[in-house]
Parts: C-alpha cells; sequence; structure tokens
C-alpha cells in the first residue's frame, strides 16, 4: 500500500472561518495533479477540462475547527505540495487544459483571490521524507509554522511570525528614513482600508509594470564591481567545483574557464533568475546562488570568500540592500523564512535563514496565525 503522512493543522487564528488546500503532484498516480478533498482525507484527481479557467467541480476547501483547535488531514505521497490557508473566505482555484492548476495570485490584479486574506507553506512527501518550509519569495501576510517530530532526532520547528511581525514589515516598508522610500512602500498591498500582504519586491515589480525600483541597486553594484577590478573574488561552490575566483575584467566578473556575469539590474538581484542569473548550468546554478545571495543582502563587498566569511549579523548593513528580506527576518520569532529565492545559501556556521524541517515524520504539525 502506498504510503501516506497524517498532517495535524492548528487554527491560531481568531476566526471561526478558516479554510486550508492541499495540492500537489502525485507521485503514485503519475505526478497527477491533485487535490485534497474537503474531508480532508480523499485525494482528486481533476480530469483536463476543455477550455482554461474552467472551475473545479470538486470541493476542497477544508473547514478548520474554532480557534485553538485542531484536524487532521491526510496526503498521500506528493511532491511540489502546497498547503494553502485563507481567512473569511473560500480561495477559489481553476484548471487548466493538461490538466494544471491555476493558484491563486498576488501580482495578477484581476485574480479573484487578490482582495482575500490567505498565505501558504510548501512541502514534498516522498519515501517517508517529508521537506517542508514556509516562504515568504512572493509575499508575507499570515503567520505559518512548522513542527516536525522525526522517528529519529530531535524536533524541529520554524516558529513563524512574532504577533506583531506582520507590522513590523508593514511599518519598516512604509519608514520614510528608507532609501527610495517611496517604492519600498509600494510593496504594502490594502483593500477596503486594509493591509492584507506586503509584496515582495520582485512581485510588486511584476504588479507594477516594471516600473518600481529603476536604479536602486546599481550604486552597489557599481561598488562591488570597483572592488573586484582590484581584489579577486572568491566563491565556494560548496560542490563539485569548489572554490572558484574571479575578478572584473570588461566590466564583467570573469570566472577563468567557467564563465562571467554582467553587471546584474536591480531587477535581476531581486528575482536571481534573469539577465546574467540567468543560466543554473554547471557551476553557474551555485555561483549564481552565492552572488545573488550577497547581493540581496549587500554582503558581496566585504569579505573575500563567499559565503563561507559571512556572517548573518552582517547582512542587510549597507543602505543599498533589500530592505524587504531584512524585515522578514527580524519580524520572525525565530529570524528563518525564505525572504528571496536563495535565501538558503550559508556559509554553514550560523543558523540557516531559510526556515525549513526535513526528516523521516512521526509527527508533523502545520500552524496558521
Amino acid at each position: 500500500m502506498a504510503p501516506t503522512l497524517d498532517i495535524e493543522i492548528q487554527n491560531r487564528t481568531q476566526s471561526n472561518q478558516v479554510f486550508a488546500y492541499i495540492t500537489g503532484q502525485a507521485l503514485d498516480h503519475g505526478n497527477h495533479v491533485c487535490f485534497i478533498q474537503a474531508d480532508g482525507k480523499t485525494p482528486y484527481y481533476p480530469d483536463s477540462p476543455s477550455q482554461i479557467c474552467s472551475p473545479v467541480p470538486q470541493d476542497c476547501a477544508i473547514r478548520l475547527g474554532a480557534p485553538g483547535t485542531s484536524t487532521t488531514v491526510t496526503i498521500p505521497q506528493l511532491a511540489g505540495g502546497r498547503i494553502w490557508f485563507s481567512i473569511d473566505k473560500e480561495l477559489t482555484f481553476l484548471l487548466n487544459p493538461g490538466p494544471a492548476i491555476v493558484e491563486p495570485s498576488i501580482s495578477n490584479g484581476s485574480d479573484p483571490n487578490i482582495n482575500i486574506l490567505w498565505d501558504f507553506c510548501e512541502f514534498t512527501f516522498a519515501n517517508n521524507q517529508i521537506y517542508a518550509n514556509i516562504s515568504y519569495v512572493d509575499f508575507v501576510s499570515l503567520s505559518v509554522a512548522l513542527t516536525l517530530i522525526p522517528v529519529d532526532g530531535a524536533p524541529q520547528r520554524v516558529l513563524g511570525l512574532k504577533t506583531d511581525g506582520f507590522d513590523h514589515i508593514c511599518a519598516g516598508l512604509e519608514d520614510q528614513s528608507l532609501v527610495d522610500a517611496n517604492d519600498w512602500h509600494k510593496l504594502v498591498f490594502e483593500s477596503n482600508g486594509k493591509k492584507l500582504r506586503c509584496l515582495s519586491p520582485n512581485n510588486a515589480i511584476i504588479m507594477n509594470g516594471g516600473n518600481l525600483f529603476k536604479g536602486y541597486y546599481d550604486p552597489y553594484v557599481n561598488e562591488v564591481w570597483e572592488k573586484y577590478r582590484r581584489h579577486h573574488l572568491t566563491i565556494d561552490t560548496q560542490a563539485q567545483w569548489s572554490q572558484l575566483k574571479a575578478k572584473v575584467s570588461n566590466d564583467k566578473l570573469e570566472f577563468p574557464a567557467i564563465g562571467s556575469f554582467t553587471k546584474p539590474s536591480t531587477g535581476d538581484i531581486f528575482s536571481c533568475s534573469t539577465g546574467p542569473f540567468a543560466s543554473n548550468v554547471g557551476a553557474l546554478g551555485p555561483l549564481t546562488a552565492r552572488i545573488s545571495a550577497g547581493l540581496n543582502r549587500s554582503t558581496l563587498h566585504n569579505n573575500h570568500v563567499h559565503p563561507n566569511d559571512e556572517k548573518v549579523s552582517d547582512y542587510y548593513k549597507h543602505p543599498i540592500t533589500n530592505h524587504y528580506a531584512r524585515l522578514i527576518h527580524e519580524a520572525n520569532q525565530d529570524g528563518r523564512g525564505y525572504a528571496f529565492p536563495y535565501d538558503d545559501v550559508s556559509g554553514g556556521k550560523d543558523v540557516d535563514q531559510s526556515g525549513f524541517v526535513n526528516g523521516n515524520p512521526k509527527a508533523f504539525i502545520v500552524a496558521i496565525g
């Protein structure tokens, strides 16, 4: 019999109307897209619809109990899984031919969920192992906390936002002392006078037609490039390529026999996947991860071997930095949670920043609120 996993979902909000949804690719069903139905245990494998944006014909809204109660759900083996939460209103999922799930969006102003308070965590459950993380790569809104009690070893926890964490982030983004303050405050999304979420810079740029943060990182990138015209930059790939050295030549950061990086734009830095960061072939993958992490954290200019020489206490100290990521980490109880795509890059000495749990689960608990 294919393995399943029971997940305890705790309602720590103050609402009696909290809905959970579970989606993923079913590993024991040919990687077919999968929902868990409203009973919290029955998988639903939708057929391919004839038209885009077709309704989901099954009820997949798992209704959580009152504040302080727990609901147990059961999942099959799922890759690319998400547990979604919404407060006071149900979310709308749609289907495209394939089938493919049309998920709620925070960067599409016409999305049916745009004015609903919602969030999610991510997981993969395969071969009796679970990997799960909280993610702020797209936005921050609700507090999601994870507890994994593994078959062997100590419990692992990701604590989620402080009680006033979301308010702290909003206040920080609206602080007029920030460089380019007008654009930072545009990350805060309001509906009917209520602040629902803060968008990541990358998603705010998308939602505003590419017109935010133009040139914001340029002075810092120039500072980095100027330093490494004179000195070598060493990146530890923490993989088969070991440590690689680079120097700026012809205005490119050149890694001999490997490749080079042109100066990234602000959008490239926030996305970590465009411009010079578009290729992940071979050693360029770990190089992209470590260079874009150093730029988001504004540490690339002040250490000789990245990321080995970096300390978490040195992150985001330069005035030109990813203030969204800085505020995210300040607002979390344990300082953890993916704030940009390569927030898992680490020198290995400090607490991991990315906010994940991983292991063979004896019990797995997800708390919302």
